[in-house]
């Protein structure tokens, strides 16, 4: 299966109840756009190179714009990821930049539920700076079809007592946003990805890749928001 099968499987589930991975009601929430490539100009390397500078950033554009979350990122060409060698390639062209998930920023602690039933296909504490820090991958076999749904940059203490196996039922709390010094040193935040083969890789896949190699990655990891729909709500 490649991201266009799953697009395809996806619009023939007419009935699959699909529950949200964070609390947003669009009756009662806003929803914030953001924007991390080079377009935005507040994103200067002073700003981004400082983890504390740039989780205030965060917090005071969510607060102006009153929003409870802020959104966007897939397939997004990066800039921020020039603060982190975990991103570098052996030549230029190399680096990594394409964002392959989509990030949910909001406050540290908020939870983070199930879209459907799950296993847990693995989990690491990815512990470099710019990397995911805690991050757990469930594993989904729904009406024929499997794929892997990856959260990335949660709490430590999500991973206590989590086993390879271990049932999750759609709807149930399984982690949270973690703070800077436990998720890799990022602004609290949730990067959600959708993997259609792991290719024999545990608690840890790209999250972001290099242009060569985008089609390749983009096939593998389809967009997101066909199953948070909620980039709609985004303002």
């Amino acid at each position: 299966m490649d991201s266009n099968s799953f697009y395809f499987w996806l619009s023939e589930q007419k009935h699959l109840d699909i529950h949200p991975v964070v609390d947003f009601n669009p009756q009662r929430d806003k929803l914030l756009a953001m924007d991390f490539t080079e377009q935005n100009k507040a994103l200067t390397t002073a700003l981004i190179e400082d983890t504390s500078k740039f989780s205030q950033y965060i917090t005071e554009t969510l607060q102006a714009a009153n929003a409870q979350f802020g959104i966007g990122g897939y397939n997004e060409h990066r800039t921020v990821y020039a603060r982190s060698r975990v991103f570098d390639g052996a030549v230029e062209d190399d680096a990594r930049c394409i964002h392959l998930g989509v990030d949910i920023w909001g406050d540290a602690g908020t939870e983070v539920s199930a879209p459907f039933n799950a296993t847990v296909h693995s989990f690491a504490f990815n512990e470099a700076y710019g990397d995911y820090g805690a991050t757990i991958i469930l594993a989904h076999q729904i009406a024929g079809a499997q794929f892997y749904s990856l959260y990335g940059h949660l709490a430590l203490k999500d991973l206590e007592h989590l086993t390879e196996g271990k049932f999750i039922p759609a709807g149930e709390v399984f982690a949270h946003f973690g703070e800077p010094t436990e998720n890799g040193q990022w602004p609290p935040h949730l990067h959600f990805q959708l993997i259609l083969d792991m290719e024999n890789k545990k608690g840890d896949y790209p999250g972001v890749c290099s242009l060569p190699d985008r089609q390749k990655y983009l096939n593998n990891c389809p967009d997101p928001d066909a199953l948070l729909n909620l980039i709609q709500w985004a303002k």
